[in-house]
């Protein structure tokens, strides 16, 4: 599409007209978290955020977080592989099955997590506790940021050229070593940036934290569920610190996939130019 600059009544109309929105829902709610957690300095912000149920819940936060990046990482890319790479009865299925958490209510899924994992529910656990613990918040959140890693890096692979793959083979060398010299340095930029994804859907998920964990106060009360109930407590300075340490997390997730977002771009510009 053509970029044209606004010189029209009516570019001008859409152009307001787009800040606008963007002003009200991004930066209106941006703007007034800053300004009510900083009111009364920096100090009120430091002390809240150096409670220990506010530390725990960070560590909670961070912990199951990190757990959930870790376990997509690896089994985003092993899926985005199947199905790029195999061709097998139920793909399709497969395929559609990894979108769910879109569209899939979190609470519905924090509460089908209870259903399966619960006191009664199809696969109870006999050894140590799922549902209301710290397993439970790490499934929730794996759940819910499932499918970023592998449409990252499903694209990738299904353009990546197979014929240094199959030179390597010739070659003699093994497919993991092929994966790892060959296949792995071209994903890596779409790995990363599909890693990022993760991260911040996975440290801003609440609703099913808050069904299948419980919310239970120094043990799996998470960064998000502490501000809900600070706000219910009435304790509006713990709820405006944590949310602007939580604000300022997610701007620099957004930087940070700002700058992969670049380096993929200019990967794949190299590659075409390589090709040409």
């Amino acid at each position: 599409m053509r970029e044209i600059t606004p010189r029209k009544p009516l570019h001008f109309f859409v152009l307001g007209t787009a800040l606008l929105y963007i002003a009200v829902l991004l930066l209106a709610p941006i703007v007034t978290i800053v300004q009510k957690a900083l009111a009364n300095g920096f100090q009120p912000v430091i002390t809240s955020l150096s409670e220990p149920n506010v530390i725990h819940a960070l560590q909670v936060t961070f912990l199951m977080t990190l757990g959930a990046v870790l376990l997509n990482t690896i089994f985003g890319v092993v899926i985005a592989w199947v199905l790029t790479r195999q061709r097998f009865r139920g793909r399709r299925f497969l395929n559609i099955l990894v979108d769910i958490p879109f569209v899939f209510s979190p609470v519905i899924a924090g509460y089908s997590l209870i259903v399966l994992f619960g006191r009664d529910g199809w696969f109870s656990p006999t050894v140590f506790p799922i549902v209301f613990a710290l397993p439970g918040i790490l499934l929730a959140k794996t759940f819910v940021s499932l499918p970023f890693v592998t449409r990252e890096v499903g694209p990738v692979l299904a353009t990546l050229d197979t014929e240094p793959e199959a030179a390597a083979y010739t070659m003699g060398a093994s497919q993991w070593l092929t994966f790892r010299r060959i296949i792995l340095p071209n994903i890596w930029p779409g790995i990363m940036y599909g890693v990022v994804l993760t991260l911040a859907r996975a440290l801003g998920e609440f609703g099913a934290v808050a069904v299948v964990g419980g919310g239970i106060e120094g043990q799996t009360e998470t960064a998000t569920m502490f501000v809900f109930r600070a706000l219910n407590d009435r304790n509006t300075v713990g709820a405006y610190s944590m949310s602007l340490l939580l604000g300022i997390t997610a701007i620099v997730v957004l930087i940070v996939m700002r700058l992969l977002r670049r380096s993929i771009v200019r990967e794949q510009a190299s590659h075409v130019n390589h090709i040409g």
